[in-house]
């Protein structure tokens, strides 16, 4: 390692920046997707996020796509059988409001008291509201914990403190610990019941402003419940007028990666979507790892080169071609686990800092071992690839030839 340095340097740099990328990339994906706190049910959540009405009749390519209304779910969601629990909750919104002295930008969202059942929120003061609650038409809210220090002051408790959102003041029953805003299903400042969404309770269409979670018993139950959802889907009857007639429904209930994906692609995504999507993944990090490897291939040809007047001398001393092959592929693959050693301590110290920095307030990134122990053993094929050609040839090179250098 301290023959030549520089050689040294770009390949402990080409494997450890390989790997901590590869491990970054990995915990952003779990962080977004994985089934982490509040949702912690999610591999037995099934999510609705959308529905959309299409007009093709006389030659019309009409649509309209959006969140489900209140009466939509009431009707046709609320009502099914297989799930154990269906909540609902509005797409997270912005608000300006004043407290302890100074403006602040809150998102907020209303939900249904099954909205806490289903999610595991960590209540720090207070509860949720529940039926009762929305029975007896209260104004409450529960906030999260950066929301209570930043409206009333760090350290002050906030149960049965006041809150105005939208021109609405609200008594404060629950404070949560908070969650990033990147889980857009479950994360917001402020939680209100939905009784108190002034424009939604009146709308009789398809279309709203609400999104759907349905709780399965078991994973096993989720086919049969997305199976159910389906079949009610194709008796609802569609609402027409003077300027948009429907004639097709598209809905469906789906796992979180399958739904965030049809919202962000605007397509119907099916189960497929995931097995693409880790088909593609798979595909970009092995041409990821090739390339440096590729390019480990050339470092080793030229540092071991530069060895040929001491390849020289041990195969004149007799050492075997197979000796000298094994010592250079060994050489290449501590130099490669060294290199991991390296990616696994920078990945560390990065989650480290981003989960701190606040960039996304409550991140909680961590390195997923699997993943990591699979790129670690992968670096060490690609350490033993790079290092075995380069071995070969020069351990083929006359003693002669060598020897001149």
């Amino acid at each position: 390692m301290r023959r030549r340095k520089f050689f040294t340097f770009i390949s402990l740099f080409g494997i450890s920046m390989t790997l901590m990328i590869l491990i970054l990339l990995t915990s952003f994906y779990e962080h977004i997707f994985g089934g982490k706190y509040p949702e912690v049910y999610r591999d037995r959540t099934l999510f609705a996020t959308m529905i959309e009405e299409a007009d093709t009749s006389n030659g019309n390519n009409a649509m309209r796509r959006g969140p489900m209304s209140l009466s939509y779910i009431n009707k046709y969601v609320k009502t099914l059988e297989t799930p154990e629990k269906v909540a609902f909750s509005s797409s997270p919104n912005t608000v300006n409001t004043y407290g302890n002295g100074k403006k602040l930008k809150l998102f907020f969202k209303y939900t249904d008291p099954v909205f806490w059942e289903i999610t595991q929120f960590e209540f720090l003061e207070g509860k949720p509201f529940n039926q009762q609650t929305i029975d007896a038409n209260e104004a409450v809210a529960v906030i999260n914990n950066d929301t209570r220090d930043d409206y009333f002051g760090k350290g002050v408790s906030a149960i049965g403190k006041t809150i105005e959102i939208n021109g609405q003041d609200l008594r404060v029953i629950g404070v949560v610990r908070g969650c990033p805003i990147t889980r857009m299903m479950v994360s917001a400042d402020v939680y209100m019941p939905y009784h108190l969404q002034k424009r939604d309770p009146a709308n009789t269409q398809l279309n709203g402003e609400y999104m759907v979670m349905a709780l399965a018993k078991s994973k096993a139950d989720l086919p049969r419940i997305q199976a159910e959802y389906n079949d009610v889907v194709k008796r609802i009857p569609l609402p027409k007028d003077d300027f948009f007639k429907p004639q097709v429904l598209n809905a469906s209930l789906k796992p979180y990666f399958e739904s965030m994906a049809a919202d962000t692609f605007f397509n119907n995504s099916d189960g497929s979507t995931r097995a693409r999507f880790y088909l593609f993944a798979a595909a970009f990090a092995l041409l990821f790892m090739s390339l440096p490897a590729i390019n480990l291939v050339n470092i080793n040809i030229s540092r071991i080169l530069e060895r040929s007047s001491e390849i020289g001398i041990r195969k004149a001393f007799g050492a075997s071609s197979r000796t000298l092959v094994w010592q250079f592929i060994i050489e290449n693959v501590m130099l490669t686990i060294i290199g991991g050693i390296i990616a696994l301590v920078l990945s560390g110290a990065f989650i480290a800092w981003f989960n701190q920095s606040d960039l996304i307030p409550y991140a909680d990134l961590a390195i997923n071992w699997k993943v990591a122990i699979i790129a670690f053993v992968l670096s060490v094929v690609f350490g033993l690839m790079s290092g075995v050609f380069p071995a070969w040839r020069m351990s083929k090179l006359p003693v002669v030839d060598a020897l001149k250098g």
